[in-house]
């Protein structure tokens, strides 16, 4: 009954994506339980690059089944898109289904998301703009449409002539100009792509149970990172879920006693998109160099990231609340050429060291991040990279080795797995006691 969870670490970014992909050849499932069409996955597969913002990693493998649980939020539109520009890369592409509890991103949504985000002035966020917060908010609210009820026409319509007057209402505080909504034009338009998705909707917590029960593997993909937990992260410039390996048992309807393992992400320094404080970032020529090297620009929005060193108290942070059990450490090859390479063990705050991670983040804007420094390695080209990947571990460079032996100690967790290339042949894996 092998249930096992993939998480990002740090602020989303992390390479979730090549690392889904890398576990998915041994998954009969692979499933995502929270998050929408603001999270971006990619895949590179010899010299095909795949992107993708619903369908999860493992979709491009026409032996799987891949699941997108109640926790999301779909906006149809999008995710016929995705599925139509599988079918012609990838025409044996993955078996799908959608869970009939997942909610609906409507028009609506989209409009909301930017009168809020304009209404806040200096203090933006700095969201997609792709609806997913007010869908969230909607749902919390019990006016949301859910997938089951949304292939129905009869009953989305229904449900739109309940909901639209209040929605208009909130329009109209926000904005004075704001868009007259039109039931017509909405049902007309998107009871097409219902009836389109209604071959993929089922209950999918009894599917991914019955699986279990048949001894089948699954594969939990996160989306975003667990620094943009709108509990743990760094509130509120965070996302609208929960990406902690905790929720997928409420986004995919699993109790906690199937999970076996948690997989986290470490990106080999940091990132993020955005507005909020990020205590490593480099605003120098250092900085700008990981930004180039490692193609550091949003999947969903084409944003440069900010870039920094590698924080391991944001790390150890997410270990505590995912109950990490190993390491999958990625992008290690774009550190490669640096002089020396930095990692931070904790904070300064006003004289203070800060081990653990602040709530306030007034404090967190205040913080000194306590480095430590060790020796970097050479740069590689990516044929070389390969090259050494496909010999092993012992076959990386001593500096390198050196460098996660350090996160290894630091967090008292185990790498199994290790990335020095977008490929899946640029991929080290180490087996590991758990």
């Amino acid at each position: 009954m092998p249930a096992i969870v993939i998480i990002g670490t740090q602020w989303g970014d992390e390479g979730k994506g090549k690392i889904t992909d890398y576990y998915a050849e041994r998954a009969d499932f692979v499933v995502r339980f929270q998050g929408g069409n603001n999270a971006g996955h990619t895949i590179k597969i010899g010299e095909e690059v795949y992107k993708f913002h619903l369908l999860p990693s493992g979709v491009v493998r026409a032996d799987k089944h891949v699941v997108i649980g109640n926790g999301l939020v779909v906006d149809p539109k999008v995710l016929l898109k995705e599925i139509s520009e599988l079918k012609v890369r990838v025409p044996e592409s993955a078996k799908l289904s959608i869970s009939d509890r997942a909610n609906v991103i409507l028009p609506y949504h989209l409009i909301l998301d930017g009168l809020q985000e304009q209404s806040k002035g200096s203090a933006k966020i700095g969201t997609t703009g792709r609806g997913i917060g007010p869908c969230y908010m909607t749902k919390v609210a019990r006016t949301g449409i859910r997938i089951g009820e949304f292939i129905d026409e009869t009953t989305f319509r229904e449900k739109l002539e309940q909901i639209l007057p209040g929605i208009q209402k909130s329009y109209e505080a926000l904005s004075p100009d704001a868009p007259k909504l039109d039931i017509e034009e909405i049902v007309s338009e998107y009871s097409a792509y219902g009836s389109e998705l209604a071959q993929y909707v089922t209950d999918t917590s009894v599917l991914l149970n019955s699986a279990l029960d048949e001894n089948k593997t699954i594969l939990f993909e996160g989306a975003q990172g667990t620094m943009l937990d709108v509990d743990f992260g760094t509130y509120p410039f965070v996302t609208s879920s929960n990406p902690l390996a905790g929720s997928v048992c409420i986004g995919a309807g699993v109790g906690p006693t199937k999970i076996d393992r948690v997989i986290g992400v470490v990106k080999a320094y940091t990132t993020r998109v955005g507005s909020g404080p990020m205590p490593t970032n480099l605003t120098d020529e250092t900085g700008d160099y990981i930004r180039e090297k490692g193609q550091e620009f949003g999947t969903t929005t084409g944003r440069p990231r900010n870039c920094g060193w590698l924080d391991l108290v944001v790390v150890s942070h997410s270990c505590r609340l995912n109950g990490i059990t190993s390491f999958a450490i990625t992008r290690l090859d774009v550190l490669g050429g640096l002089k020396e390479l930095k990692i931070c063990t904790g904070y300064n705050h006003k004289g203070t060291k800060i081990e653990h991670f602040p709530a306030n983040l007034n404090v967190l804007s205040e913080c000194e991040p306590v480095y430590d420094t060790i020796s970097a390695w050479q740069e590689y080209s990516e044929e070389e990279w390969i090259k050494l990947a496909q010999k092993g571990y012992e076959a990386l460079p001593e500096e390198l080795k050196s460098y996660v032996n350090y996160i290894e100690d630091a967090t008292n967790t185990p790498a199994e797995m290790l990335s020095v290339g977008p490929s899946r042949a640029a991929t080290v894996y180490r087996e590991i006691s758990t």
